[in-house]
């Protein structure tokens, strides 16, 4: 492939989010490349974006703390692409690769990014360049959440089964060899039975708390990818194993959800609080994680689920649907103008 680098490269930016980060995204078709593309940082690599997929932390970082960005911004994590030019022993020019960068820097909105080692991983020929944009932070994340609390054979319940984090938990739960319980609305329950799910709770139809408490089950671990109050875990002992634990990985950047999680985190048991262990995860970037995740992906036991892809050009309206929190797996935006070949 040619290494030649452009002096400009075009881009998704905003330099306001009033109203919203969805109303002010641009294409900028004279953006700077990203600092340091031209003397690259030990361990770093710089890749020509084929692919990128928004986060919830996209919207809500650009939403609520604008001042931590420099502007123009360039929003996003997750990107798929091809390697330009690199001082990671591991890779070289014309590889694929996928994985995320680090909030507050992001930048796979823009034609070319500057990746860190932990955050760059080798893109097996059997999965495409769209699905393993899908798998940046959702796909870390339920890795995260779920690996390190469980083996194979226990039982896994999963509070949100369709979003992002969910479809990647349902099949790595799976492919560990887990029973996994999950929730989503009834349009989505075929969906996420479709990943392997052994029982889906529609929450339309369902009230999840007395389902739980009603189903006699005793599950080994719950993930809660809504968290939209903590009632799930001040029950939990009704249905999770005294040797269990609770992860959450939701929030938002409010006073409520700041006094909720302090008092599960420091309101005692003895005085009505927790019974059961409990834990707020976020994704860290592990290039051995990606390598596990991509090659499950490689040999079909994990795949992405994409709802809608948007050009550069309609990212705002990807970053619009991602906000209804309505989404079935990933919105994607194609970055590049033209896929690259991969013959």
């Amino acid at each position: 492939m040619s290494t030649t680098i452009p002096e400009r490269m075009r881009a998704g930016q905003w330099t306001s989010t009033s109203g919203g980060v969805e109303n002010n995204l641009r294409v900028n078709t004279s953006a700077a490349l990203p600092k340091n593309a031209a003397k690259l940082p030990a361990d770093h690599t710089l890749v020509r974006v084929a692919y990128s997929t928004p986060n919830p932390i996209d919207w809500k970082l650009a939403d609520t703390l604008p001042f931590i960005f420099s502007k123009p911004a360039t929003p996003c994590l997750d990107y798929s692409g091809q390697v330009v030019a690199t001082r990671n022993s591991a890779l070289k020019p014309g590889d694929f690769v996928f994985g995320k960068t680090e909030p507050p820097v992001c930048g796979a909105l823009g034609e070319y990014v500057v990746v860190g080692k932990a955050g760059c991983a080798p893109l097996p020929k059997a999965v495409s360049l769209k699905d393993a944009a899908c798998v940046g932070v959702v796909g870390l994340t339920a890795y995260q959440c779920i690996i390190p609390f469980v083996k194979p054979g226990d039982k896994i319940f999963i509070n949100g089964g369709s979003g992002g984090t969910g479809v990647f938990g349902i099949q790595i739960a799976k492919a560990l060899g887990c029973h996994v319980t999950t929730t989503c609305s009834g349009p989505n329950v075929e969906l996420c039975k479709s990943l392997g799910a052994d029982e889906v709770i529609d929450y339309k139809t369902n009230d999840v708390l007395s389902a739980l408490t009603r189903s006699g089950k005793q599950y080994d671990l719950i993930v809660d990818n809504v968290f939209a109050t903590p009632e799930l875990y001040w029950n939990a002992h009704k249905y999770l194993k005294p040797s269990g634990r609770f992860v959450t990985i939701a929030g938002q950047p409010t006073l409520y959800f700041l006094v909720e999680t302090l008092k599960v985190f420091l309101w005692p048991s003895f005085l009505g609080g927790g019974q059961r262990k409990f834990s707020f995860v976020t994704a860290n970037t592990k290039v051995d994680h990606y390598e596990k995740i991509a090659a499950w992906m490689a040999e079909g036991k994990v795949k992405a689920v994409i709802e809608k892809e948007f050009e550069l050009e309609e990212a705002g309206k990807a970053f619009a649907h991602l906000k209804t929190g309505r989404t079935r797996g990933k919105v994607l935006i194609r970055v590049a103008k033209q896929e690259p070949s991969r013959s």
